[in-house]
């Protein structure tokens, strides 16, 4: 292990010191992760450390990086350590209570932006951050959202970011069993719903398993529970023509389908996430329930 040449007690000497034991624990980027937490508990950011590593840090900004540092090597993601999570172009905050947004999620913004260019009325269910649906307003600066989550605390969370990324006026949350309270009239609904196999949460990574809520990822024993309530909620949610995005699990596009058409609904095309895998599929509600009260 190199030393530290950094005088004790500097930023410097205590970046060196927590990037070797995050290194040592197979963190990825364990330097910038050091920066991150460090800058978190000085209330500053990465980029002001580097530009003076000699500066003393404060003793009450140590206790808090000790701390959040232990946690790190506890596996805690570092958006539940530093409270945030970018998003699109959105810097969203997060707690233990929401799923961390993810950039393979995006591809579901990609997919909505492409095929509801003018959106007037926009549900998300199951919200968690409002992830899906403040990247659509941002993108559509004539449509009004509405984001549906189970958890109240999670819902004014979500409100919170529409605030903070000056979106406020424009979106609206509210807790509920996903669209089961609304009329309907949507261009568009956006779902990440959970699709997880029950039996293989305590198999995913040790930040997932431990720290997510269980509540966004259990999908029950097939997977699938989520998709069947949302997909036979749909129709009703839906305009004639509109158009739902969901979010896929690994190998799950054709079952989701299946469950789609026995709906009523007609599936389209699917878009891959970074990874080359089916992450969003498009369905729409057709015209001809126009005429059949739906």
């Amino acid at each position: 292990m190199t030393p530290c040449t950094d005088p004790g007690g500097t930023v410097g000497a205590f970046l060196c010191q927590a990037g070797q034991v995050l290194r040592a624990a197979a963190v990825d980027n364990p330097r910038a992760e050091a920066r991150a937490l460090l800058a978190h508990a000085m209330a500053t950011t990465p980029d002001a450390l580097l530009r003076d590593p000699r500066q003393t840090v404060p003793d009450a900004a140590v206790a808090a990086f000790g701390g959040l540092l232990k946690r790190r090597l506890a596996d805690e993601p570092m958006a539940y350590l530093l409270g945030r999570q970018g998003f699109w172009s959105l810097d969203l905050a997060v707690s233990p209570a929401t799923l961390i947004p993810r950039p393979d999620s995006e591809s579901l913004v990609e997919l909505a932006l492409e095929v509801a260019p003018e959106p007037r009325r926009v549900l998300d269910l199951g919200t968690g951050t409002g992830a899906l649906l403040l990247a659509v307003l941002a993108e559509r600066p004539g449509a009004f959202g509405i984001g549906i989550d189970r958890v109240p605390a999670v819902a004014a969370l979500a409100r919170d970011n529409a605030v903070a990324n000056g979106l406020g006026d424009r979106a609206a949350f509210l807790a509920g069993d996903w669209g089961a309270a609304l009329a309907g009239g949507f261009d568009l609904i956006l779902c990440n719903p959970p699709y997880i196999e029950a039996e293989a949460i305590p198999g995913l990574e040790p930040g997932v398993a431990r720290y997510e809520p269980a509540s966004a990822l259990d999908g029950g024993a097939d997977g699938l529970v989520a998709y069947r309530a949302v997909c036979a909620q749909l129709p009703d949610l839906l305009v004639p023509g509109g158009v739902a995005v969901l979010e896929l699990g690994a190998g799950q596009r054709a079952a989701v389908e299946a469950i789609a058409t026995a709906a009523g609904l007609v599936s389209g095309e699917a878009r891959a996430d970074l990874g080359g895998h089916d992450r969003a599929v498009l369905l729409r509600k057709p015209f001809a329930d126009a005429g059949l009260g739906r």
